[in-house]
């Protein structure tokens, strides 16, 4: 294991001439100084693996059942990005649907792509739900050309689409597909989760091992089946991973692999505690965990992710996780108007099941019914005027974002979390758009634009 050699070389008495600088020093016994290296002789490389490091890759690959693994220490949205340059060239078309990663909008303004976005089926009110295989057709059939499609499955709320179907269509017209799973990394190891996209037939996908398995943050890894591009994938991860990758973080990826190929059980106590939460919520009164029993629009979904609704409560999705947070010292995911998600993996105990159901029990029991007066704006993708590419070739302007009606956007909005677009750089935006995000801004959702402008400026063409 590339764990077990960092440890030979660092309890050696060999002495340090190398990077990093705190020559792994122990300054913080809480930082692990002593397995920070760098690409000295015998540890091969990242951006030309062929020993130690390939061989996690190449574990990592048998694991998920693909043909190639490439190790990634810049999260999924570095592998997004040299994924979609590894499957296009400039000028090409892509369909995109509308609830991709921003990362996806910003690797096809640099790439000088096409887009052309498709819109999920609503789950509920300000959850979107799968991605319609006809959909899927419809924009392929519309838009022959186009090489690629992407797809994010499962979302952040855990919603997965007919991935098997979207891959069969998209070969039928000869596109590739790309799927965004960065959520997805534990499906593999339970028959209880959704199959993976690359069992599935996607082209490629991406996965972040640190959302959902015992890997530290930023780890992630970018799969194909596609060996005949395998030097442009090489290629654009280096592009946009750093030439000092850390070993910390790829001893980190080891670790995690080994643990999941060898700990069979340990899913299997996870999925059972997940089975017993799942049924012991519905005895809730008021609030209620979404997807538990399926849902129009929703073709599969990852029960790992508690979505844990307020609808029709005297309770905000914040409001929620501000009680969870101050009275009973959990800290969920993320905290919407109306659900808040929290995040499982197979490292959480019973104790951390229970915790949390008993503080939902309790406030379930005080709360009251109340009907809410919905205030929702639909999401939809605004006019295209010009390509996003284009945009640098604009002179700009900041205006308030109420002024904005009918103007160019020169940026990329989005809701954070998940990174969601709102409003894609070439864009009008319209009264729609510009009602949605003051909408979300009242809500006290996170909104910002990829020049730090939104949600009170927009920059716009000065036309």
């Amino acid at each position: 294991m590339l764990i077990n050699k960092i440890k030979s070389y660092t309890d050696s008495p060999v002495y340090p001439f190398h990077m990093p600088g705190h020559k792994r020093a122990c300054l913080n016994p809480g930082l692990p100084y002593s397995l920070d290296l760098t690409e000295i002789e015998g540890f091969d490389n990242l951006h030309n693996p062929k020993t130690c490091i390939k061989e996690v890759e190449d574990k990592a690959a048998k694991i998920y059942n693909a043909k190639r693994a490439f190790m990634l220490v810049n999260g999924s949205t570095g592998g997004i990005m040299a994924a979609i340059g590894s499957l296009t060239k400039r000028g090409d078309t892509v369909i995109a649907a509308r609830n991709c990663h921003i990362s996806v909008c910003r690797a096809v303004r640099l790439f000088g792509l096409k887009p052309k976005y498709i819109m999920p089926e609503n789950a509920y009110d300000d959850i979107f739900g799968s991605i319609s295989p006809n959909s899927v057709e419809n924009a392929l059939k519309s838009n022959p050309a186009a090489s690629l499609v992407i797809i994010t499955s499962p979302t952040y709320e855990g919603v997965a689409s007919d991935i098997k179907s979207i891959s069969e269509i998209c070969r039928r017209y000869g596109a590739r597909l790309f799927v965004d799973e960065a959520h997805g990394a534990h499906f593999p190891f339970s028959e209880f989760f959704p199959k993976s996209a690359i069992e599935l037939g996607a082209d490629a996908s991406v996965i972040s091992l640190h959302k959902t398995l015992p890997a530290l943050t930023q780890t992630a890894l970018l799969l194909t089946n596609l060996t005949e591009l395998e030097s442009e994938f090489q290629y654009y991860s280096a592009v946009f991973q750093t030439s000092s990758p850390s070993y910390v973080l790829m001893s980190s990826v080891d670790v995690c692999l080994d643990y999941v190929e060898n700990n069979k059980a340990a899913f299997e106590k996870y999925v059972k505690l997940l089975k017993d939460f799942e049924q012991r919520s519905q005895g809730f009164r008021h609030i209620k965990l979404l997807f538990e029993s399926g849902k129009e629009n929703v073709f599969d979904y990852d029960c790992g992710k508690l979505v844990i609704s307020t609808s029709g409560t005297n309770l905000s999705g914040t409001e929620l996780a501000d009680i969870l947070r101050n009275k009973y010292q959990i800290e969920v995911e993320m905290a919407a108007s109306d659900y808040i998600i929290a995040v499982t993996s197979v490292c959480d105990t019973k104790e951390g099941f229970n915790r949390l159901y008993d503080a939902l029990t309790e406030i379930d029991s005080d709360c009251v019914f109340r009907e809410k007066n919905k205030n929702f704006q639909p999401y939809h993708i605004p006019e295209k005027v010009i390509e996003p590419c284009e945009c640098e070739n604009y002179r700009q302007k900041l205006l308030d974002i109420n002024l904005c009606e009918g103007k160019i956007s020169l940026e990329d909005v989005f809701a954070y979390p998940p990174g969601v677009p709102l409003l894609v750089s070439g864009e009008a935006a319209d009264k729609k758009v510009i009602e949605l995000i003051n909408s979300l801004k009242g809500q006290g959702i996170n909104v910002i634009s990829s020049q730090n402008n939104c949600p009170g400026k927009l920059l716009v063409a000065d036309l």
